[in-house]
This record gives structure tokens, sequence and C-alpha cells, in this order.
């Protein structure tokens, strides 16, 4: 579970269990809502322009209302699900990101800077950041795709797996080809 998600009282119903009410009473569903906004749209704001982010948040939790069916019990955190969503709503604004990375490193200016400025590691972070936005922007996008859940929506290997549907192996050779490409994409960087 990341830092953004809300910790929930131990009298508190699971997701599992919220989403199950949600099958029959779909206004139960805004529990969920209420429990993992602000971890899907931070996830999203740091991918897209404010006004996308948003829609796109939005748009993941009807899509995650509509597909409560599928929603496997025996998964008591829905985080990983609500990622996937969004990773696969990120994907149809792909250009829209690797543009933005682009520009970002050739601007130097951080489209969050304001977000993370009274962070001390954001410092180094800065100096960096323009040859990093290029360097993730060059990625596979499978490969920076997995990165950013690991990086940002701080998910598990078994959490990425779960949110891109595809087994945990396949995630580790993603993590490990997109760590070495920005590797060395900033080692040759001056």
């Amino acid at each position: 579970m990341t830092a953004e998600a809300v910790a929930l009282p131990a009298y508190a119903p699971s997701d599992a269990q919220v989403i199950a009410r949600a099958r029959r009473e779909p206004a139960a569903f805004a529990a969920i809502f209420d429990r993992h906004y602000d971890a899907i749209h931070g996830y999203l704001r740091r991918r897209l322009d404010g006004p996308i982010a948003e829609e796109l948040a939005a748009e993941t939790f009807a899509r995650a209302l509509r597909g409560v069916s599928r929603y496997d019990d025996e998964r008591p955190d829905a985080l990983p699900w609500l990622y996937g969503i969004a990773a696969n709503l990120a994907r149809r604004h792909r250009r829209t990101e690797v543009r933005r990375l682009r520009a970002y490193a050739r601007t130097r200016r951080d489209p969050l800077h304001d977000e993370h400025a009274d962070a001390p590691a954001r410092l180094d972070a800065a100096a960096a950041g323009p040859r990093l936005a290029a360097a993730l922007a060059e990625l596979r996008a499978d490969d920076r795709e997995a990165l950013l859940l690991f990086a940002w929506a701080e998910l598990s290997y078994e959490e990425i797996a779960r949110a891109l549907r595809v087994p945990i192996g396949t995630v580790r050779s993603r993590l490990h080809r997109a760590r070495r490409a920005l590797r060395g994409h900033l080692e040759e960087a001056p």
C-alpha cells in the first residue's frame, strides 16, 4: 500500500468487502473513491496535465464501478486494481506524456515544482530532473509504465504485476531494463 493510501480503522471493511456490497448497492462504491482517489489522482497528475489527470482519475473510478463484477474478492486491497485501470487510461495519453517529458528536458522546468518544493530530497532530483525526464521519454512504454508504478505509486512488484496483468517475472524484466536504460542515459549526459 502506498503512503498516499488512506489508513483505515481496524473495524473498517476491506476494499473487497466494499466492492462486494457495491455489486448490490452501487452507492457503496463511494467508500472506494474516498479511500483511493488521492493516490490515483496523484499518480495520474505526475504523468499528465492537471485537467487530464482529473478527468482520467474520475474515469478510473467510473470504469472500476462498471467492473465491480469482475473484481477478485481474494484481493482485500483494490489500489493495485485501480492503478491498473488508471495506467490503461494513461496509455491513451502516452504521446502527451512523452511530449511533456521532452519539454521538461528542454526547458528544465519541472511541471510539479510547486507541489514538491519543500522536500529536501528534491534538491538533487531537481538538478538531474531534465536529464531524467529525457531518459524517461526514451524508455519503452511498458518499461516506463512499470517504473512509474514502482517509483511514483510505490507499488510492490506483485502489485505492479496485478495492475498491469502480467507475470511478476515480466515486471522484474521491465524494471531491470528501465533502470539499465536510465543509468546509461544519465551516465552519458554531461
